[in-house]
């Protein structure tokens, strides 16, 4: 299966750099909105059989330009919404409580899943959500499937999942509003990064380390 997973355009949380996961959420800003709207071009050459929003009211509305240029339904699932911030919740995200939901992320992505966000959810649970929706989407048979989720989800699930993205790589690359990582493959076989933010994704030992990004000739970006 090709996998589209797509950041849900920008939010007037975004711009006060808020971290902001609770259900349901705010809406999209006027340039959010816009972003919304230019999805169906951005993903023209791909044959999106199925389109999955999480339960936070941004990415539906990010979802539906999409939906309405394809004539798909949004299959709406709690599984892909953002990685709850519990007690971190609304602090900003470049302050020192706002970093420790990013070093907590990312050490469920090494596999430390028992580790519990502070007042929220445990690796295990929110790695485990993302993967059934993930997995039904897989069963329905589907070949190419977008979910619009959220940003730390996206990437602490690919780092986790995807064979060729470390955690080091999902770390430095944040994916903007929008922005798009796309892989390939299937629960029981694994995952292989494709594409990031429009940058190919080396496999392992193939034209720069594990993760990085390269250029057209096969030099690291």
């Amino acid at each position: 299966m090709r996998l589209i997973l797509v950041r849900h355009g920008q939010t007037p949380s975004n711009v006060d750099f808020l971290l902001d996961t609770a259900v349901p959420g705010p809406g999209l800003t006027e340039l959010g909105e816009r972003q919304a709207r230019a999805l169906p071009e951005a993903l023209a050459d791909e044959d999106i059989e199925a389109l999955y929003a999480s339960t936070l009211v941004r990415t539906q509305l990010t979802a539906a330009p999409l939906a309405a240029a394809r004539g798909l339904d949004v299959l709406v699932r709690d599984g892909i919404r953002e990685l709850e911030a519990g007690d971190l919740e609304k602090v900003p995200g470049d302050t020192g409580p706002g970093l420790l939901y990013m070093r907590t992320a990312f050490a469920w992505a090494a596999g430390d899943t028992a580790l519990r966000m502070p007042g929220g959810e445990s690796g295990a649970e929110a790695l485990g959500r993302y993967d059934a929706v993930v997995a039904e989407a897989a069963a329905s048979g589907a070949g190419t499937v977008a979910m619009v989720s959220h940003g730390a989800a996206i990437r602490v699930w690919a780092a986790a999942r995807a064979d060729n993205v470390d955690i080091a790589f999902a770390e430095s690359h944040r994916l903007d509003n929008t922005g798009v990582v796309i892989l390939e493959g299937s629960p029981d076989d694994g995952w292989k990064a494709l594409s990031w933010a429009g940058a190919s994704v080396a496999p392992a030992g193939e034209g720069g380390p594990t993760g990085s990004p390269v250029t057209g000739d096969g030099a690291p970006a």
